[in-house]
């Protein structure tokens, strides 16, 4: 029985992991901008277009379908064309695994960055991911699977949780959850739930760790303790050197010699006449 579970499970998630055609991101980052930014501890969020992306798109309101973390270069894995493996990341199906930066170039992704995160606790998180690859997703657990397969609409205050479903095996890890169980290795906030306590006079902050299942992509997006790193900016930004398709940028020369406005007079208020007559009415 075990046997014919795994079998369907198996296939469940290679149904939902299937691309659906027409996906063109309208933002793509320049791929070697983002390559050179990216710091070990950043958290590199997907808008995919498999199947389970649109749904879980769909749960959690948000562009992003997926996560996973830049760990840098790992050693022994690389592809064939000798490209190092630098992100760690958990897929249904697959499991925890690890996947070079180029498997993303042509999606529309976001980078987003611990603030102020010491480079020992970097090192830490890393690490953490580092060595939960091999752990697997549970295709066993059919229902885990099958609830992806029903659109019926689901109330918002539900949606959080069905996405943290499963069979609770400490082996068994989605995206979010890996992540968000790195960073709490290090106790690195990410969208905790904050109580008050105290008196009037003196009032504290005290700051509880959610559980790690109910973490999702956007929620490093929409985090206070994260920095939106966006490559294009970073690597620097000048409006003045594109050229636009309708209209034809001005050769160097040409635009020196006559510059952009010849004529124009210089913006000064005029004087006021006080002994000229009024207008009639």
């Amino acid at each position: 029985m075990g046997l014919v579970l795994d079998t369907v499970g198996k296939w469940i998630a290679s149904y939902l992991q299937k691309e659906v055609p027409g996906y063109e991101p309208f933002t793509p980052s320049d791929p070697g901008h983002l390559r050179n930014i990216m710091l070990p501890g950043d958290v590199l969020l997907v808008e995919g277009n498999s199947r389970i992306s649109g749904i879980i798109k769909y749960l959690t309101q948000s562009t992003w379908s997926h996560a996973a973390l830049y760990v840098g270069a790992i050693d022994g894995a690389e592809e064939a064309d000798g490209e190092p493996h630098v992100l760690i990341e958990a897929n249904v199906g697959e499991g925890v695994t690890s996947a070079p930066l180029s498997k993303y170039f042509t999606y529309h992704t976001r980078l987003c960055r611990p603030v102020g995160l010491m480079y020992e606790d970097r090192y830490t998180v890393c690490r953490y991911a580092i060595n939960r690859i091999g752990f697997g997703y549970d295709t066993k657990n059919i229902l885990d699977l099958m609830r992806f397969l029903i659109p019926l609409p689901i109330p918002q205050r539900w949606r959080r949780r069905m996405i943290a479903f499963g069979s609770g095996d400490p082996t068994k890890i989605i995206c979010s959850a890996l992540i968000a169980q790195a960073f709490d290795s290090v106790r690195y906030p990410i969208l905790p739930r904050i109580t008050l306590a105290g008196s009037r006079q003196a009032r504290r902050e005290i700051l509880h760790i959610r559980d790690s299942s109910l973490y999702m992509p956007r929620d490093f997006d929409i985090s206070p303790y994260f920095e939106v790193v966006k490559p294009t900016i970073v690597t620097g930004f000048d409006y003045t050197s594109l050229h636009w398709a309708d209209k034809q940028k001005p050769l160097p020369e040409v635009a020196g010699q006559f510059g952009v406005f010849p004529e124009a007079p210089p913006l000064v208020p005029e004087e006021v006449d006080e002994e000229a007559p009024l207008p009639a009415a």
